[in-house]
């Protein structure tokens, strides 16, 4: 049998797999533009090209793809075989560089927000180099940015890429000016990727699971998570078998799959990878969740990324960590054994709070859905309210530098068990706050907000590039001083004072918090409709239009995308909804009340008391009758959105109007629910999707 080891990135185009099947030269230039940017030459590209396919080909690939991250959220791919025609007719296979560097997909049938009209079909896609060609489902899978004829991106990596490199340029400057060596910085991440599973036969008896990834109907069973009891519990066989193949299958791609255990909510469980640079982890957490929802169906599983599949229980999201890292292997954000006197953490921790502070308008935008809105601040995920957390110790820390004071550390701190026979453990510097949304973890920041089905890359090319402008500021100040040393010491002072607001330690989920970040003048920004308009705020787009990051064109397509998806899931939730009703629980529950009115009518002929039915029949009749009207009212507000042309003002209308519509009928159903029999129960009940594996 094959150790892990040996099978590991067997997949995987990588660096070991190029360089034994490269020429050294083509080697050495291909590493020089991944590494540096540099241009490849069309010679280049065609020798790569050409060991690509010998290398699918002997694992007996046969097609391969343009592999893209469209404004969708998730991936696109259209196959082309290696296979064609020779001058004489008989098949040879063949890859060309052109074939290699550039795609041309239909780009008028991908989310464009106006940027492209539906008979202004052509887009490009054009490989990148700094992420290794794969295999997937037998296909060869080019990583590639994707833009339109007049040169606008159109999917979510090329942002990322261009954020990428404007932190790596203003990184080095601040390193510079503080006396510090490196000749290449990459932002990295690792994200906790949570999910649900459940048995995908009874996933398929429901409509709203098949539909919109969630139940919008489900009255709560008598045991949720109350017991807290599944929260790194034991693993069952059939769910250990799924996750023993998932990390196989990762592994052969080159994902880092580290860690697995059961979340919270009963039915949910969490992934989590090793750290790798943004682009690549990106890529990497786009596979994980396609190569998820694979693997779940061929163990009869069906695997939920939806950020609330069931109201009443904890949420899915998805923790970003992020942090910074050197072509030396040095992380920036790694505080040492004395942060206070440590220059270099300290610079870099500073530009993340103004850069935190100054746009956390941003990052609340970069993680808005429909699907987010259900989860966030709900007592379960952070709030939709930003904030850091850093921890006694560097708050401590940040507090003498502001008050020019003095501090001296506790030193470490050892746990006593109490037990002698058990060892002395030492305690970290700081405790945990896991209701804050952007927290320091030791040597990164965890950004808690996305959610479970949310691309990171939008995550990451916000945080980027806000970082980025940070650190410019102090490149431009540090650079024109005479006194390094003092400059920075002045410039962490001001930083520090200017920028503690965002700063809490306490509990987020708090009414009292939320009084106190109005008063800090924070933004609170608790739904999507509410926080999207931000994205096109003056200073925004001058932010990402001052560095390159998107045109000014490219981001209001991005805020009318947002828009409309938000306007489409509401409905597509409502729409389903109401056929759910019709279709499903009116039958089943008017058939239930016949049975019980026919038992009601045959005990009063034996004169028996019937006084049970009777009260339950009028009980269901009465909800039955509200459920009936409830439904008849969102389906005018369906209406309403449907004619409503402005995209904002149809969010509003959905937020106001349609969500709360929806949540009545749903807490009707939920009541009917608890008095039907499970004969007449027309799908499968939380109960059963719960507990069923």
């Amino acid at each position: 049998m094959e150790s892990i080891f040996e099978r590991f990135g067997e997949l995987v185009f990588s660096d070991t797999v190029m360089k034994s099947r490269l020429p050294d030269e083509t080697y050495r230039t291909l590493k020089d533009t991944i590494r540096l940017g540099k241009p490849l030459s069309p010679d280049v590209a065609g020798v790569v090209a050409r060991a690509m396919k010998d290398w699918a080909m002997e694992k007996g690939v046969t097609h391969f793809t343009h592999w893209f991250q469209p404004l969708t959220g998730i991936t696109a791919e259209k196959h082309e075989a290696f296979i064609g025609p020779a001058k004489d007719g008989t098949p040879i296979a063949a890859f060309s560089g052109h074939e290699l560097t550039m795609g041309e997909p239909d780009a008028s049938s991908f989310p464009s927000g106006g940027l492209r009209a539906t008979f202004e079909a052509r887009g490009y896609t054009a490989w990148d180099p700094t992420s290794y060609a794969f295999i997937k489902d037998g296909t060869l899978c080019i990583p590639t940015v994707f833009f339109s004829y007049s040169g606008e991106a159109l999917d979510k990596k090329t942002p990322l890429l261009r954020s990428m490199e404007l932190l790596n340029r203003e990184a080095l400057r601040v390193l510079a000016a503080i006396g510090e060596e490196a000749s290449h910085v990459t932002p990295t991440a690792g994200a906790e990727q949570e999910y649900f599973l459940v048995k995908r036969s009874l996933y398929e008896q429901r409509r709203d699971l098949v539909f919109c990834s969630r139940t919008l109907f489900g009255a709560k069973p008598p045991k949720g998570q109350e017991m807290e009891d599944h929260y790194f519990g034991a693993i069952s066989a059939g769910v250990a078998d799924f996750m023993r193949e998932l990390n196989a299958e990762l592994w052969k791609l080159g994902v880092y799959a580290k860690t697995e255990h059961k979340e919270v909510a009963p039915g949910q469980y969490e992934l989590a990878p090793v750290f790798a640079g943004t682009n690549t982890a990106t890529d990497h957490n786009q596979l994980t969740m396609e190569i998820m929802r694979n693997t779940a169906h061929r163990h009869g599983y069906e695997c939920l990324l939806h950020e609330k599949p069931f109201m009443r229980l904890n949420g899915s999201g998805k923790h970003n960590n992020w942090s910074l890292a050197t072509d030396k292997g040095t992380n920036l954000l790694e505080p040492g054994e004395s942060p206070r006197d440590n220059l270099r953490f300290l610079v870099f921790l500073c530009a993340v709070l103004k850069a935190v502070d100054e746009y956390h308008d941003l990052l609340r935008v970069c993680v808005a859905s429909a699907g987010n809105d259900c989860r966030l601040g709900g007592q379960e995920a952070p709030p939709a309210i930003v904030s850091v957390f850093l921890g006694d110790e560097l708050m401590e820390i940040l507090k003498a530098i502001e008050q020019e004071g003095s501090y001296r550390s506790n030193g470490g701190r050892t746990i006593e068990s109490g037990a002698t026979v058990l060892p002395r453990l030492s305690a970290h510097n700081t405790d945990r706050n896991r209701t804050s949304p952007f927290a320091f973890t030791g040597n990164k920041f965890e950004f808690r907000m996305v959610g479970s089905s949310q691309s990171i890359a939008d995550a990451n090319t916000v945080l980027n590039t806000i970082v980025g402008q940070a650190l410019s500021e102090f490149a431009d100040e540090l650079e024109r001083a005479d006194d390094k040393k003092e400059a920075a010491s002045r410039l962490l002072r001001r930083e520090i004072a200017k920028h503690k607001r965002i700063l809490y330690d306490g509990n987020c989920y708090s009414d009292e918090w939320k009084k106190e970040a109005a008063a800090r003048g924070l933004s609170i920004l608790p739904t999507t409709v509410e926080a999207l308009p931000c994205l096109i705020h003056k200073k925004n787009v001058e932010l990402f239009t001052r560095h390159g990051i998107y045109s000014e064109r490219e981001l209001h397509s991005r805020y009318e995308i947002q828009l409309e998806n938000y306007v489409k899931v509401v409905s597509i939730e409502a729409k389903t909804m109401l056929e759910m009703t019709h279709r499903d629980i009116l039958p089943g529950v008017i058939a239930y009340q016949t049975e019980l009115s026919g038992a009601a009518s045959k005990k009063a002929l034996l004169f028996v008391s019937n006084a049970t039915e009777t009260a339950l029949l009028k009980r269901m009749s009465t909800l039955t009758d509200a459920l009936y009207q409830s439904a008849d009212v969102l389906d005018k507000e369906l209406d309403a959105v449907k004619a409503e042309s402005d995209a904002l003002k149809a969010g509003i209308l959905c937020k106001e109007r349609m969500i709360p519509a929806m949540a009545e009928l749903r807490e009707l159903a939920d009541k009917l629910e608890v008095v039907t029999s499970r004969k007449h129960w027309p799908f499968p009940t939380y109960e059963e999707l719960l507990y069923s594996l």
